[in-house]
């Protein structure tokens, strides 16, 4: 059974994707929760504390099912692990459906709430920061500058396509085919010339 923290932190996500970060009461995420008002102010704080540790929870549940894998099975070549966690966050599953769609709802509300945007710049960061290394590894001569601005503009790539297709303006299938377009341009611009 999942603990109360979690059942909040899952709950939140849950209206925030449905909702948006403006349409998160307390009170209906405590009956989401099914725990009392007062004990979400006892763990969160206030409502920042939530949006912040909600921010946190979609990190590391998106972490979970990009990077999970069987204990027996052996780690993926560099460049495979790169496209598998990038093409994981493009999943028709309801886990992934409501992690993106949380994700691009604090990312709009940051655009009004200052708190929020360094949270997210730094969530931002380490998952640039992620993907630069695996880049790296792909291409291990390339210039740290060329690795960070592919990364940069992998997940950024992502983030849209992503928007996109919850959104019903791509297909699943055509979001994932252009991600890997993607990674390939991204990987051939970091091949010595």
């Amino acid at each position: 059974m999942a603990s109360r923290n979690t059942r909040i932190l899952e709950a939140a996500a849950r209206l925030i994707a449905r909702r948006g970060v403006r349409g998160l009461r307390v009170e209906e995420l405590a009956a989401e929760a099914g725990v009392s008002t007062g004990l979400i102010y006892y763990h969160f704080k206030d409502r920042t504390g939530i949006l912040r540790h909600t921010l946190e929870f979609i990190n590391d549940r998106a972490e979970r099912y990009t990077t999970l894998r069987a204990p027996d099975e052996p780690p993926p070549a560099p460049r495979e692990e790169l496209g598998r966690i990038l093409l994981l966050e493009l999943q028709d599953t309801a886990e992934v459906r409501e992690n993106s769609a949380a994700w691009g709802e604090l990312r709009a509300s940051a655009v009004f709430d200052p708190a929020l945007r360094e949270d997210l710049a730094r969530a931002t960061l380490v998952w640039v920061r992620e993907v630069t290394a695996l880049l790296g590894e792909v291409s291990p001569t390339a210039p740290a500058a060329k690795l960070a601005a592919a990364a940069e503009r992998l997940t950024a790539l992502l983030e849209g396509l992503s928007m996109r297709w919850l959104s019903g303006g791509l297909a699943i299938d055509r979001a994932r085919t252009l991600m890997e377009d993607g990674i390939e341009a991204e990987l051939s611009g970091l091949e010595p010339r």
